[in-house]
């Protein structure tokens, strides 16, 4: 008894495999997100180390030469523009308020997320209602409150908020995380004697790493690229920081626009978060994962 052969369907002929066009379709997803995603950076890179006639060229040089190749950009930024002292001011500001914001958000976290405090909920929601808002509309406030304390050209003026307008992300990530670990930990260790900052210091906030770190970068990069109160708050040119220095570079003459430094600033300005994201990479992703599965 013979069987009937099965049709051919119209994406395939006889003895030949049908096209695999989701694979293809994925790949070429993946390629144009790729493409997408450092067509910037690399854009700039590549402007940064261009020299001007090359910049400014018509059509647009789009991959120099070597004769068309020169780090005089960066030279001019440390030599002309003495960026070095811009580096050291966002990464004073940046790491303190990282600092301040873990230090004082994991514990907050943790009085949330195990200790019964009066008015818990009132000050969760509070918490939770800050992060709604945009941090802009603090601005005139802020600047209100530094004239009146007299913080003007000084790191707190950058220190205080940023560590303030971070801090309810920090207690919102590190309370979850610390509602999910076991209380048998707890309990055994006050078993053994150790009081709530020892327990929390020694045992509970080793196990939330990945969190801390996740967090601390978050915190970091805002502090980093925040321009607003930067450009506001401090007007001593020895105290600002590289997203105001970057955006008051100027060219040789008022009309002239240095496409060169820019590219240069915004590379260095890049290159330390790139550096951080990809040193701490395996911590924030399972920062990001760990805190929303249970168990």
């Amino acid at each position: 008894m013979t069987t009937a052969p099965e049709p051919i369907t119209p994406t395939q002929s006889a003895g030949q495999p049908s096209v695999p066009w989701r694979k293809i379709a994925m790949w070429a997803a993946v390629v144009f997100t790729v493409l997408f995603s450092l067509g910037p950076p690399v854009w700039e890179l590549l402007t940064s180390i261009k020299t001007n006639p090359a910049i400014t060229a018509n059509p647009v040089v789009y991959f120099p030469s070597l004769e068309q190749l020169t780090l005089e950009h960066y030279i001019q930024l440390f030599t002309r523009n003495q960026f070095y002292v811009y580096i050291f001011n966002s990464a004073l500001v940046s790491v303190i308020s990282t600092l301040l914001c873990l230090g004082i958000g994991s514990p907050a976290a943790y009085a949330l997320a195990r200790l019964r405090i009066p008015g818990e909920r009132i000050v969760l929601t509070c918490v939770m209602g800050v992060t709604l808002f945009p941090y802009i509309l603090l601005f005139l406030g802020l600047l209100r409150l530094v004239q009146m304390v007299g913080l003007a050209n000084n790191y707190l003026a950058l220190i205080i908020p940023y560590t303030a307008i971070n801090m309810p992300l920090t207690i919102l990530v590190m309370r979850s995380f610390f509602q999910q670990l076991p209380k048998d930990l707890e309990d055994s260790a006050k078993v053994d004697g150790y009081n709530v900052l020892q327990m929390l210091w020694e045992i509970l906030l080793p196990m939330t790493w990945p969190a801390l770190v996740t967090t601390g970068i978050l915190a970091f990069i805002f502090a980093w690229n925040e321009f607003i109160f930067a450009l506001t708050f401090i007007t001593r040119e020895s105290m600002k920081t590289i997203p105001v220095a970057a955006a008051q570079l100027g060219g040789t003459s008022l009309f002239e626009v240095p496409y060169g430094p820019l590219a240069a600033a915004t590379v260095i300005g890049t290159l330390p978060l790139v550096l951080l994201v990809l040193f701490f990479q395996r911590k924030i992703v399972q920062g990001l994962t760990a805190g929303s599965v249970k168990g």
